[in-house]
């Protein structure tokens, strides 16, 4: 007979009899083997199973496939999905498992600032050269691909954080099929809700699944999505696995929850941000509204053609400079100062002074990230109420 202190400390069956509605959480380190052999074949390949936590997790793996497929909706494509720690764990684990010493990597001089950073700080020291470029300027885009055949990579964000200038996914994509280059996106602005770009010959995506996807600001995550299941499986799981980059079951769990109201969120951020972008479009204090719902925007046509919806970010550029948007901040009461996006409430960020701090103002100058621009994530409350906080702070 087990004394009392084992009978204590070993774990019990659970008495699951029906399958539960809700998807469950696996909060395990580990799985346990029936026996030596499968544990030997489960190691080898042989035999399909749960190793360690790190390895994969029932949880995440669900989440990760059901973003996957949503990626692919509405085609007879397939993808798979690996969930990893964050958005930003998601573009790193990416550009481990495809590029090498040696290669470059082409991308635009907009990105979200944290992005630049990575690749001039992280992947430039290991031998990996970032290649900075108007990605809108198709034909020199291609002249760089002819002449540098160390790349090996088109990264890219469209709509651009923080300014919503957009790139043209499916002509990009035609570029890197034929210099031989993987194309990848960040498509957390949109979410696979309103853009697609595997249907659009993309290779990868990847998403801060922290964002709109999740929703709700109570979890940090992020995925890697890619229509060639061998490399994902061969590339990108591996360095996810060595590198230790996996979510966990949480954070997985939190962004399922998010993920049932994704399009009736979508649908209302992108009502309130045009409300928003239409009052600020009338104001004599503000140069530029971006938001790709107004006909006016540069890229309101290209907008209309790949994604089916324009979303719920904006930025808008006040006169003044910098001392002009940080007096804006000051006087928000309503809204949110918060470096992040794509919660239910509305959130307002200074680029210049907040998370592109760390970019050469001459780089983001050069890409309209002005110091007097204000990016704003416009949540599902009442638009009356957001447009009357906007309203006094301008005042």
């Amino acid at each position: 007979m087990q004394s009392f202190n084992s009978k204590c400390v070993k774990e019990v069956k659970p008495p699951v009899t029906t399958q539960s509605h809700i998807l469950p959480i696996f909060p395990t380190s580990s799985f346990v083997f029936e026996s030596i052999e499968q544990g030997m074949d489960i190691f080898t390949g042989k035999e399909e199973g749960h190793v360690y936590g790190r390895y994969g997790n029932p949880t995440i793996e669900a989440v990760a496939q059901k973003l996957a497929d949503l990626e692919v909706y509405g085609s007879d494509m397939e993808a798979s999905g690996i969930m990893v720690s964050s958005g930003m764990s998601a573009i790193s684990t990416l550009f481990m498992s495809a590029l090498k010493a040696g290669d470059k990597i082409l991308s635009q001089g907009n990105l979200y600032g944290g992005t630049t950073e990575l690749l001039q700080k992280i992947f430039k020291n290991l031998g990996i050269e970032p290649i900075f470029t108007d990605l809108q300027n198709l034909g020199q885009v291609e002249d760089i691909l002819k002449s540098n055949p160390e790349i090996k990579m088109l990264y890219f964000e469209t709509p651009a954080n923080p300014t919503l200038a957009c790139v043209d996914i499916e002509a990009l994509s035609q570029l890197g099929k034929k210099y031989n280059v993987l194309t990848a996106i960040d498509n957390t602005f949109p979410t696979p809700y309103f853009q697609r770009p595997l249907l659009l010959g993309c290779d990868f995506v990847i998403h801060s699944t922290t964002k709109f996807i999740n929703g709700h600001g109570n979890s940090i995550a992020g995925v890697i999505i890619g229509k060639d299941k061998s490399f994902m499986k061969d590339k990108v799981w591996t360095a996810m696995k060595l590198a230790g980059t996996n979510c966990n079951p949480w954070d997985a769990w939190l962004t399922h929850n998010g993920l049932k109201t994704l399009t009736l969120r979508m649908d209302k951020h992108q009502e309130n941000a045009q409300k928003l972008a239409e009052f600020l479009s009338e104001n004599d204090q503000i140069k530029t509204v971006n938001y790709l719902g107004l006909k006016d925007h540069s890229d309101h046509e290209l907008a209309k053609k790949q994604m089916t919806g324009f979303g719920g970010m904006m930025s808008f550029e006040l006169k003044g400079g910098l001392e002009r948007g940080i007096e804006f901040m000051k006087k928000i009461n309503f809204c949110v100062l918060a470096p992040t996006l794509g919660d239910t409430d509305t959130l307002i960020l200074h680029p210049a002074s907040m998370s592109h701090k760390n970019v050469a103002k001459e780089m983001r100058e050069r890409n309209g990230i002005t110091d007097g621009l204000i990016r704003i994530s416009v949540g599902i409350e009442s638009a009356e109420d957001i447009i009357n906080d906007i309203n006094q702070a301008l005042k």
